[in-house]
């Protein structure tokens, strides 16, 4: 990665553009390289320019957030997409969650938080908005009976299953997480497909829910 942090901007609204143009000019170590407000444009430029942090709305013409995030992983996996939107509906969340997408954060408080996000993105973690983020990790006191019962099931993981998942939950990638283990692509999806069996586990959402639970993600 470069000195500076590499960010595409994309949005249909001029207005949210030019204020997350402000947030972003206002770090001296984010340098934004790109903007676009139609989701095949916003393909495009994503895939030429190769940002670190792609920002996305999900109402966009042409094509949708969640669909250009999900192009986004096949096509270009080193870019790490974030979604911006006004949606607080827990249904989107998890269908960021499991395109891919490393951090959900909320236009109406995006002044707050999207440069948290977007440091946390950049560092391998994961960021939901605190508006959000109940919606797919409950408080303790809410937790459900099925999640709570998993936690019998992490003794019977394995623990280089435990911390592949781990680094899944953060975003890591299959190829990532065998560079820091020093193990194969393939031994890593084999650990993976182990733990997540035995967690019951069946996507990306859930696993970072399950995560938080269990504190995974306290040090991102």
């Amino acid at each position: 990665m470069s000195a500076k942090a590499r960010i595409v901007l994309c949005d249909d609204h001029p207005i949210v553009l030019a204020g997350l143009r402000s947030l972003i000019a206002a770090q001296e170590d984010f340098e934004l390289v790109g903007e676009a407000t139609h989701g095949f444009d916003a393909l495009r430029l994503i895939s030429e320019v190769k940002p670190d942090v792609a920002v996305l709305d999900i109402s966009m013409p042409q094509l949708n957030g969640i669909l250009l995030a999900r192009r986004l992983a096949d096509e270009c996996p080193s870019v790490r997409v974030m979604i911006m939107t006004l949606y607080e509906d827990g249904v989107f969340v998890r269908q960021a969650m499991d395109s891919g997408v490393r951090a959900y954060v909320l236009k109406r408080s995006a002044a707050e938080n999207l440069v948290q996000a977007i440091r946390s993105v950049l560092v391998g973690g994961i960021y939901l908005d605190p508006i959000i983020a109940r919606l797919v990790v409950p408080s303790s006191n809410s937790v459900p009976h099925d999640l709570l019962s998993r936690k019998a099931a992490k003794a019977e993981i394995t623990g280089r299953e435990s911390m592949v998942l781990s680094l899944a939950a953060k975003g890591f990638t299959n190829k990532e997480i065998g560079a820091q283990l020093d193990v194969s692509e393939k031994s890593v999806e084999t650990y993976k497909a182990r733990g997540l069996e035995k967690l019951g586990l069946k996507t990306r959402a859930e696993l970072v829910r399950y995560a938080s639970i269990q504190g995974w993600l306290a040090d991102v």
